[in-house]
C-alpha cells in the first residue's frame, strides 16, 4: 500500500480551514482543538506564516486577508497531494498524441504536467508558470504562455491581456480545477483568476474538470460554471455515497477516480 500524505500537511491544512472559519485564534486553543502540543501547533503556524498565509502575532493567529489561503500556489501546492497524483493519472488517459492541451493555474493541473512528456507530440497552453517549468525541456512538446500581467501569489499569468490571448486559440482539450463546490455550482476565490479560467473554457473544444472530493460543499467569492458545464468531472473516491447519488441524479457527467492512498 502507498503512504498516504505527510500527517503535517493535513494538520496545517485544517489549521488554516478552521482560522477561515473562525478569523483568529490563541495559539493554546489551537493546541487544545487538535490534540497536539504547543510546540507542534508552533511549528505548523511558522510554517504557514512562512508561506504568507497566517499572521502571527502576540500567541494569535490570524489569517491573511483576500482569501490568500486558498489562492497560494506554494500551499496548494503541499495538499492533498495523493488526490491531485490520482486525477494526474487519469487525466492523462484522455489526452491523444498530436492535440492541443491547455492548462489552468491549478496546482491539481500540475500535477498533471510531468506526464505529458509521455504522450508527446502536443501542443500546450498554459498561463502557469509551474506547467511552463516543467514541460519547456520536453523534446516533443510546443509550449504556448499565456502571456499578461504576472501574478506571483499564484505562479500564473492573468489579467485582459491573457484572457485576449487565450480568446485567440482553441485547444482540444481543457484541464482545470475550482477552488470549491457547491452545489453543482463551482467557485473560485479570485476573480481575476476566474475571467481566465472561464475564457480557456471557451477556447477548448472538451473541458474536463479535476475535482478533488475535499472541496465539495465549500463555497468561494466567485462563480466559475455549473458542474454540467464540463464535458467530464473527475473526481476522487472520498465523496459520501449520498453526495454521489445526488450529483448523479443532477446529470453531472462524474467519474471517480480512486487515489492511492486508498488501494491496498
Amino acid at each position: 500500500m502507498t503512504a498516504s500524505p505527510p500527517k503535517s500537511n493535513s494538520r496545517r491544512g485544517e489549521i488554516a480551514d478552521y482560522l477561515i472559519e473562525v478569523g483568529q485564534a490563541r495559539i493554546d486553543d489551537l493546541a487544545e482543538r487538535f490534540g497536539v502540543s504547543r510546540m507542534t501547533i508552533h511549528r505548523h503556524v511558522d510554517e504557514l506564516a512562512r508561506q504568507g498565509l497566517l499572521r502571527k502575532l502576540h500567541g494569535h493567529v490570524t489569517l491573511q486577508p483576500t482569501g490568500l489561503y486558498e489562492s497560494a500556489y506554494r500551499y496548494r501546492a503541499t495538499v492533498r497531494e495523493a488526490e491531485k497524483k490520482a486525477l494526474a493519472r487519469a487525466a492523462v488517459a484522455l489526452i491523444e498524441p498530436g492535440q492541443a492541451v491547455m492548462l489552468d493555474d491549478s496546482s491539481t493541473a500540475s500535477a498533471l504536467a510531468p506526464l505529458l512528456e509521455e504522450v508527446g507530440p502536443l501542443t500546450v497552453i498554459t498561463n502557469s508558470m509551474v506547467v511552463v517549468n516543467i514541460v519547456a525541456g520536453f523534446d516533443e512538446v510546443e509550449l504556448i504562455c499565456v502571456g499578461g500581467r504576472f501574478h506571483p501569489t499564484y505562479q500564473a499569468f492573468i489579467g485582459p491581456i491573457a484572457e485576449r490571448i487565450i480568446s485567440s486559440l482553441r485547444a482540444n482539450i481543457l484541464f482545470c480545477s475550482a477552488s470549491a463546490v457547491e452545489g453543482t455550482t463551482c467557485f473560485v476565490q479570485d476573480a481575476q483568476v476566474t475571467q481566465v479560467k472561464q475564457a480557456m473554457m471557451a477556447a477548448a473544444t472538451r473541458r474536463v474538470l479535476l475535482l478533488d472530493d475535499g472541496k465539495l460543499g465549500k463555497t468561494a467569492l466567485n462563480v466559475l460554471a455549473d458542474l454540467k458545464a464540463f464535458h467530464d468531472v473527475l473526481m476522487t473516491d472520498g465523496l459520501k455515497a449520498d453526495e454521489r447519488r445526488r450529483l448523479e441524479a443532477a446529470g453531472v457527467p462524474m467519474t471517480l477516480v480512486k487515489t492511492k492512498a486508498r488501494e491496498t
